[in-house]
């Protein structure tokens, strides 16, 4: 089913671990204001939802998408946190910048996690336009923040579960 039919958000809230303890961060573009706030809001929202305590949420803004990155590792250097999430909208328009900056975010936080070791979630929308981006941060497609939370929030517990786990094989 492709995504025109379908509230991408859409999940199981019996599946999502309990939240209760863990420290998460989010950092969020000031570029396309309307849009990325109301992604942040969906995201803190889900994150207490399943038990993220408001004091163990630790939000930065920075100016645009390609900030993204950059603003996640100096918040992971301020607080012991167990997650970052990033969030951002970055529309096409007329050049191919959108292609430079989506990439460039995507490496970034990529090369955050494998490093660290901790999940840098990536919950920047790559749209075509504004319609398409207000579709994907609250419109008839969900909500990208809930998304970049419920993520957060099942990688840590996997990291935790992993952690655990006896009898470790490979790396």
């Amino acid at each position: 089913m492709s995504s025109s039919a379908k509230n991408l958000s859409t999940y199981d809230e019996n599946n999502i671990p309990d939240a209760n303890g863990m420290s998460i961060g989010v950092v969020v573009s000031e570029w396309n204001h309307q849009i990325t706030h109301a992604l942040y809001e969906a995201c803190l929202q889900t994150l207490e939802k399943h038990g993220v305590q408001s004091d163990d949420i630790h939000s930065a803004q920075v100016p645009g998408a390609f900030e993204l990155p950059a603003g996640a590792k100096m918040l992971a250097s301020s607080a012991k946190l167990d997650a970052v999430i990033c969030l951002g909208c970055v529309i096409k328009g007329e050049t191919n910048h959108n292609e430079y900056i989506n990439q460039a975010v995507a490496t970034g936080l990529c090369n955050l996690s494998i490093v660290s070791g901790k999940p840098f979630i990536f919950g920047v929308l790559t749209p075509n336009n504004e319609a398409q981006a207000q579709d994907r941060a609250g419109g008839q497609h969900g909500n990208k923040g809930v998304e970049a939370a419920v993520t957060a929030i099942r990688m840590v517990h996997l990291k935790k579960q992993l952690t655990k786990a006896e009898g470790k094989i490979g790396f």
